[in-house]
């Protein structure tokens, strides 16, 4: 019971905040688009997104241990609460800010609220190890159907509001304030050690110098997230000339790879066996 009441309380916090992040997701290029910026533009303010997150992924893991962890998930919540407002102005310079914001949040939200819940589980509260998959598998579950369902809301909104496009991103807000405000003033505080940025850095590369494996688990894992950012850029061009409602389309993408990733735990446990090469 304990561990149920522990559990819960962490995706009280985590989810909204992956509601939100899901929320922005459908309609991004629809809302460029119609500020009337060109493909190349569109273009860069999304790499804009992307290199902010992958130059603060460097570092966030030793950002977020010195600045704490739940300081550092709530600081994700305002971030991406601050790209969401951006998102009202006609500017391309105030957009690209809200894409650098926007990668800056992503990343902390991918890292913060994990590397809490793990020292609150071992350290906090003892826990016993093997029990983590169960927290984890259980927020792949509702990940999941939050996509779905926030890919159906995001069409709701922008056909049944006269804000159109940025509506979904309004209406990510409050996910967002729920988010911080509930680990703000629930969660205890940790910290994680405190080593120089490059210390850390250099540590993790010779890791994968000294693992080949590890080294390429990297690349192929860099060229897989490579095409899902493409993809992520080319599907709405080229499915809105045809009228099919991308809010819809999202939704059927996440459906279809949360399908997948099922499959594939039940190939894995199953009669089949199946392992990764």
């Amino acid at each position: 019971p304990a561990f149920r009441g522990f559990q819960r309380w962490f995706l009280l916090g985590y989810l909204p905040a992956l509601a939100a992040d899901w929320l922005q997701g459908p309609l991004l290029f629809q809302l460029l688009h119609s500020r009337g910026f060109l493909r190349s533009q569109i273009a860069a303010l999304y790499s804009c997104g992307f290199a902010s997150n992958v130059t603060f992924g460097l570092v966030s893991g030793v950002f977020v241990d010195r600045l704490g962890r739940k300081k550092s998930c709530v600081l994700s919540s305002g971030l991406c609460s601050v790209s969401c407002l951006l998102q009202l102005s006609h500017d391309f310079l105030a957009l690209a800010a809200a894409r650098v914001l926007a990668g800056l949040g992503t990343s902390l939200l991918f890292s913060a609220f994990e590397s809490w819940y793990l020292h609150e589980h071992l350290e906090r509260h003892d826990f016993p190890a093997e029990w983590i998959p169960d927290t984890f598998s259980r927020v792949a579950l509702w990940n999941s159907g939050l996509a779905v369902a926030a890919g159906l809301l995001a069409w709701l909104l922008a056909e049944g509001l006269p804000l159109g496009p940025v509506a979904p991103f309004l209406a990510a807000l409050p996910f967002l304030a729920l988010s911080g405000i509930f680990a703000g003033k629930n969660w205890d505080e940790n910290y994680g050690k405190s080593r120089p940025c490059g210390k850390a850095c250099g540590e993790g590369l010779r890791g994968l110098v000294s693992e080949p494996r590890a080294l390429l688990l990297g690349l192929v894992q860099a060229l897989v997230e490579s095409i899902l950012l493409i993809f992520a850029f080319l599907w709405t061009p080229v499915l809105e000339p045809h009228g099919i409602p991308l809010g819809i389309a999202f939704s059927a993408f996440t459906a279809a790879s949360a399908a997948g990733s099922a499959l594939f735990r039940r190939g894995a446990t199953g009669r089949l066996r199946l392992q990764p090469l």
